[in-house]
């Protein structure tokens, strides 16, 4: 069975162009960028275009003259190449696994359970295409039928982060395809190696040229360029609040639509329970998948204090059973951390916490001996004696830092969990059904999870409140609320 490192030996170090109109063409800029393994960080995988603003310009074009006819393609016709698209990336799921563990640095089974949520969210959206429902109202007069249309809205500008670099495109692309419009999609600088790929099954699948196109480069060259370009009528963005927020101001000056899926400081409650060890399991699994480098990570465990002594060993033994390693190792349960800078932004909250008086009870120690010190490696950290005031219980850490807040009742519990300025998602543990109702009802997030850690689900709405979201939420049938414009037609007979 072949394995990552045998697969990386006859793949890195190409050069990938963009993809634009059906062509792979390099930049006008003549200049490309390396990307490396995180595992191995002086290994180089490929290279890439640095765009600028005249590849977003031909792209743009592109997509807009795409867009007349590909509008017009009926939903069932429109679905059928979405349905080949996801059994293309059933087929190559391994190959796709090993890209993204190369270039992001996460463990295997993590790349490959990417890889199958990408499938499942685009045979759900393959079978939106079918269901673009509009509406007939009852006329004030009897010679005039009413109906209410949603058409596609135009050219979208796709642009992802660097943690999920298959899903979160696909969660992008393929819903704007089902819905009739097309797509300029730019992949994180971290991370662009999975979307050379995305590009040429979409291509295997039926996707006519210029439909979606792919440029890679710089957010302050190609990002915005995408942001202000005449022809792009919305923005799909996910990454972090701050350059969200500056995406929707600029966004919002031109009166284009945006849907925003930005960072999280995710709690989880803990009321009562029947297993301890389940709840930490959930937890932890919830918290450190992709070394925490996720928006709807569990970052803060708020316990009541007469369960406190018992989770917090119960969360510590769990711990112990990490394996931190590269993706080549297969007993490996958690992978590097995507660069340096993800590492000392991570360090840096450590030893913020450490300074606020938090006790640190377990890792936050940077790996460095043997194949360690090819990496960005940490051992997950869980704090303890964590005030809801203090830096690493208020602010995204996005990395494997759990902090452990105690509180007395669940009043208390919904208080401190709502006491941040993000609203992603939640969860609570408890066997009382009306305070999980009570939690459900007053806990300021977009996705709550009761019993359980923070999954969600494939043909569910996706998003969050406060500062972790704007716009219409993805995934789920919500899509069509940012794909699709209104428009009201009266017919006279």
């Amino acid at each position: 069975m072949k394995t990552i490192n045998d697969w990386l030996k006859d793949e890195i170090g190409k050069t990938y162009n963009n993809y634009i109109n059906g062509e792979w063409i390099r930049s006008r800029t003549g200049e490309t960028f390396e990307i490396y393994n995180p595992a191995r960080k002086k290994q180089v995988l490929g290279l890439f275009q640095a765009s600028n603003e005249d590849d977003v310009h031909q792209a743009v074009e592109a997509a807009h003259e795409a867009f007349k006819e590909w509008s017009n393609v009926p939903g069932p016709d429109r679905g059928a190449i979405l349905t080949r698209f996801a059994d293309l990336l059933e087929k190559h799921s391994d190959e796709l696994a090993f890209i993204l563990s190369a270039e992001q640095g996460k463990v295997l089974a993590e790349s490959k359970g990417e890889v199958g949520r990408a499938v499942k969210e685009t045979r759900f959206v393959a079978g939106e295409a079918l269901r673009i429902e509009g509406s007939t109202l009852p006329s004030e007069k009897s010679n005039i039928a009413t109906s209410v249309l949603h058409k596609p809205l135009g050219v979208i500008a796709a642009i992802a982060p660097w943690n999920f670099p298959v899903v979160t495109p696909v969660r992008k692309i393929a819903p704007a395809l089902a819905y009739g419009c097309t797509v300029v999609y730019k992949p994180a600088s971290e991370t662009p190696w999975s979307s050379i790929r995305l590009m040429e099954l979409l291509e295997e699948a039926g996707v006519p040229k210029g439909v979606v196109n792919l440029v890679t480069g710089g957010g302050s060259k190609v990002g915005n360029a995408l942001i202000s370009h005449p022809l792009v009528k919305g923005i799909s963005f996910t990454g972090s609040t701050n350059i969200g927020v500056g995406i929707n101001e600029k966004a919002t000056k031109l009166l284009k639509k945006t849907q925003l899926e930005l960072g999280g400081k995710n709690p989880a409650v803990v009321v009562d329970y029947d297993e301890a060890a389940y709840v930490a399991q959930q937890i932890v699994s919830a918290a450190f998948a992709c070394s925490g480098q996720r928006c709807t990570s569990i970052s803060r465990v708020i316990v009541l204090k007469e369960k406190a002594g018992e989770i917090i060993q119960a969360i510590q033994a769990e711990l112990e059973q990490v394996k931190v390693g590269p993706a080549s190792n297969s007993s490996a349960t958690i992978g590097p951390l995507v660069n340096q800078d993800q590492l000392d932004t991570t360090l840096s909250y450590i030893e913020s916490g450490k300074e606020e008086g938090a006790q640190l009870v377990y890792g936050g120690n940077v790996l460095s001996e043997g194949e360690y010190s090819e990496g960005y490696y940490i051992v997950p950290g869980l704090f303890t004696g964590v005030q809801s005031e203090m830096k690493i219980a208020k602010e995204e850490i996005f990395g494997p830092v759990l902090s452990v807040i105690e509180v007395d009742n669940l009043e208390e519990a919904i208080q401190v969990a709502n006491d941040v300025k993000y609203g992603l998602a939640a969860s609570i543990f408890t066997k009382d059904l009306a305070l999980a109702y009570k939690f459900v009802n007053e806990v300021e997030s977009g996705m709550v999870h009761v019993n359980h850690g923070t999954a969600s689900q494939a043909h569910a709405p996706f998003g969050g409140v406060k500062e972790s979201g704007y716009g219409a939420f993805s995934i789920g049938k919500t899509n069509k609320d940012f794909f699709t414009e209104m428009k009201v037609a009266y017919f006279l007979y």
